[in-house]
Order: structure tokens, then C-alpha cells, then sequence
């Protein structure tokens, strides 16, 4: 119950890799397209904050695959989290910190 007030169990970067290499986690990063261009964790898919409706289907399609929320600091993964958790997904993470905790953790970014 805890965690679906949270919008999902936070993960540190290294858990990240973990869930990613181990089950296939799909990687959601919820910035904009701008910010997202210019650095990204690799293999993530943008899925803005404020187009989340427009592009619930992407989700859906993930729907059995761990979803890693990603945002700059975390606090639209936790309503995104949420939202999901509320709709029946199981398997929901956020990254804690954010993407701001990913580059203190020196992890690599993809930009273009």
C-alpha cells in the first residue's frame, strides 16, 4: 500500500542497470523533448510529462515488462507511478533523484 501512495518502489541507478540487463525494464524518461535530447539514459524511450494521455497505448504495450520512471528530479515519475499502479501495472520503479542522481553517479548519458 506504501508504495502505491509513492507511485512505485524507488530504485538507485545501479538498480536501474540491474532491472534493465536482468528483466528487460523498459527505461521512461518523462522530461521534455529538449532535455531529453540533450542527454538521456540509453535505450529510454521520451515520453514527455504533459503527453503521458496522448501516449498511454506505449504503456499499455509494456505493460508485463518492469517500467522504470525516469524524470529530472522525481517528481512527475511518482504521479506517472501512480497513475500505473492504479491501472493494474505490477511491476513499477521510479529512479530515485532522478536523472540529477544518475549524473552525480557519474552513470553515462546518450545525447541526440
Amino acid at each position: 500500500m506504501h508504495e502505491s501512495r509513492r507511485g512505485g518502489k524507488t530504485v538507485s541507478p545501479q538498480q536501474l542497470v540491474a532491472l534493465v540487463n536482468g528483466q528487460q525494464a523498459a527505461v521512461i524518461d518523462l522530461r521534455d523533448a529538449a532535455d531529453f535530447r540533450k542527454g538521456h539514459i540509453v535505450d529510454a524511450v521520451n515520453i514527455p510529462y504533459g503527453k503521458v494521455d496522448d501516449r498511454w497505448g506505449e504503456f499499455e504495450a509494456l505493460r508485463e515488462r518492469p517500467i522504470v520512471l525516469v524524470c529530472k528530479m522525481g517528481q512527475f515519475s511518482s504521479a506517472v507511478g501512480k497513475r500505473l499502479l492504479g491501472k493494474g501495472f505490477k511491476q513499477v520503479y521510479r529512479l530515485g533523484g532522478g536523472l540529477s542522481e544518475w549524473q552525480v553517479s557519474q552513470m553515462p548519458l546518450v545525447k541526440g
